[in-house]
């Protein structure tokens, strides 16, 4: 089964060289486990940009679709047995980042 590791920030807080050490190893852990996918780091929310073109619309906001203090700033993919060990591997992965995540099945 394929899970989403959400990373959530709050904007005054970002990776700390100790974080990026312990981020690090938890990645070298999902490698070395066969859990690993794909892994990385999103640029501020103030990057972002909204965008439709449903029916030709070719519309864009110039700003990121919520406006919360709290935003995504990082993700995982990773590859588990089943639920159990994804939340495993979620809370793991906060611990590592120092950050809330959020965990999502992927279908």
């Amino acid at each position: 089964m394929k899970f989403l590791i959400s990373v959530i920030d709050d904007l005054s807080n970002s990776g700390t060289p100790a974080e990026m050490v312990a981020i690090d190893a938890f990645n070298d852990q999902l490698r070395a486990n066969g859990q690993w996918i794909f892994a990385w780091g999103l640029q501020a929310p103030e990057t972002a940009t909204v965008i439709d073109n449903r029916g030709g619309a070719n519309s864009e906001t110039g700003h990121p679709l919520f406006d919360s203090k709290e935003h995504y700033s990082g993700l995982w993919l990773i590859e588990a047995a089943d639920a159990a060990t994804a939340k495993k591997l979620a809370f793991d992965a906060s611990n590592a980042c120092n950050r809330k995540v959020e965990l999502r099945p992927l279908h």
